[in-house]
């Protein structure tokens, strides 16, 4: 009577909340995604929000892409300064693109550039956020 060695399931590791094993994101890659500004500028002080959405910008292309290293290109800082420091836009279409860094002396590898993508006045429905395929550029 032959005894097979007993089997075990191995436990699966505590991993912190807010810690998760991300891949590394080494690849470059384009994404189109909304920003809903409006929740986030409420209750902020008027004459800080213009200054404050270009934070969130910055905030959201670290979150989504992954970069500490994030650039707003000029057309997208003109569209959230377009009402002026008080009348930021409620939504606004944003494209990140995440890009290899040439600079050898460089503190990140990877750096995010968010440009300004221009929809029809009442063009935010249905949209959602969608991977950019680099024959669509």
């Amino acid at each position: 009577l032959a005894l097979d060695p007993p089997t075990f399931k191995m436990a699966k590791a505590y991993v912190p909340k807010g810690k998760k094993d991300r891949k590394t994101r080494s690849e470059t890659s384009v994404i189109d995604t909304t920003i809903h500004m409006h929740k986030y500028m409420k209750g902020r002080t008027f004459k800080k929000r213009a200054p404050f959405a270009t934070k969130v910008v910055r905030k959201i292309a670290k979150q989504v892409m992954g970069t500490e290293d994030n650039r707003i290109e000029v057309r997208l800082n003109k569209a959230i300064w377009s009402k002026g420091i008080k009348g930021c836009p409620t939504r606004i279409r944003v494209r990140l693109e995440r890009k290899r860094n040439e600079d050898e002396d460089a503190k990140y590898p990877l750096y995010t550039v968010a440009s300004y993508v221009r929809l029809p006045r009442d063009g935010f429905k249905g949209l959602c956020t969608k991977v950019v395929s680099n024959d669509e550029e």
